[in-house]
């Protein structure tokens, strides 16, 4: 086992929580809003949002030929810019891209969330709070160094990514899209490194990490500082503690989002929690059989269970 039973129910009860929070998010549908015309409900795009409205399929075949495409080619980009910043260790420009991509994806979650609250809130007022919100998180987040913050904010991002991303996939090129991701964290964390090099200039560098980050005392460590207990305390001071570190990373946490609100959208409500419930299965196996200090790719294991999920759901519905 990777993490100890504690540490490895803990990420994937965040792991969980996420995913929960971006089919509430994925619900809301922030860039659209019901009106009554006629005595009918109509949906129309969010005036407030035609800003940053994502593009719309004129056919079916543009998830194909259009949208699939692009978001590969901005998948590239963003790699290599993210490597050749990296390179030149250009750390402020890359905190200034994390601090714009942080702020914009919890300003959309929280954005949605107001749309789901029992009660009115004007169109400029609801633009207003998310920003006093996210502008004091993000500054801490990327420029500050608090575990806690980072970690609160990390349950905001990835439903705020996955909002503008599930209108532009469909079911069948979500599930080519996993398959390329899938086989990309294969090459990055086994063949090339470069998915351990990244985290590690992330974490050691920069200070920041896109995803979850859980420090935490070993099993040997604990027992280092019950004996510690009892040497006085000029002697503690002198002491190295070395603790270890649970990660979990930003895409093995939102591309289950986006496939759970591409499946919502498609297959309904049940078809999504069978998808959460395959990558969490995913993610869960991976965990109890790998190995401590060895990096592994999660994404072939939460596209398997994602898969299976379907499936199940297909075989039982």
């Amino acid at each position: 086992m990777k993490h100890n039973l504690k540490i490895t129910f803990i990420l994937l009860g965040m792991f969980l929580i996420t995913q929960f929070i971006g089919l509430t998010v994925l619900h809301a549908d922030p860039f659209n809003m019901v009106v009554v015309i006629d005595g009918e409900e109509q949906k129309i795009l969010n005036p407030a949002l035609s800003w940053l409205h994502p593009p719309e399929a004129e056919k079916e075949t543009d998830f194909f030929t259009k949208f699939l495409p692009s978001i590969i080619i901005a998948f590239i980009i963003a790699v290599s810019l993210l490597f050749l910043l990296s390179k030149f260790k250009l750390e402020f420009i890359l905190k200034t891209w994390f601090f714009l991509v942080v702020a914009f994806a919890m300003w959309l979650t929280i954005y949605a969330f107001e749309i789901l609250v029992p009660w009115t809130i004007s169109a400029t007022t609801a633009l207003i709070i998310p920003t006093i919100i996210v502008l004091p998180l993000a500054v801490i987040k990327i420029f500050g160094r608090n575990f806690l913050i980072h970690n609160i904010t990390e349950f905001l991002i990835y439903p705020g990514i996955a909002v503008v991303f599930v209108p532009i996939l469909n079911f069948w090129s979500i599930i080519v899209l996993l398959i390329i991701i899938s086989l990309y964290d294969m090459w990055a964390v086994w063949r090339s490194k470069l998915m351990e090099k990244m985290a590690k200039y992330q974490i050691n560098k920069l200070k920041i990490f896109s995803g979850f980050f859980v420090p935490y005392a070993s099993d040997s460590v604990r027992a280092k500082l019950k004996k510690m207990k009892k040497l006085k305390k000029y002697k503690l001071k002198k002491e190295k503690i070395r603790l270890d570190v649970a990660i979990l990373g930003g895409g093995d946490i939102v591309f289950p989002i986006i496939t759970a609100g591409v499946v919502l959208a498609a297959f309904g409500f049940i078809a999504s929690l069978f998808v959460i419930a395959g990558a969490t299965l995913g993610l869960a196996t991976l965990f109890f059989m790998a190995e401590k200090k060895k990096f592994y790719p999660a994404m072939p294991f939460i596209t398997g269970g994602i898969f299976l999920g379907i499936l199940l759901n297909y075989l039982i519905f």
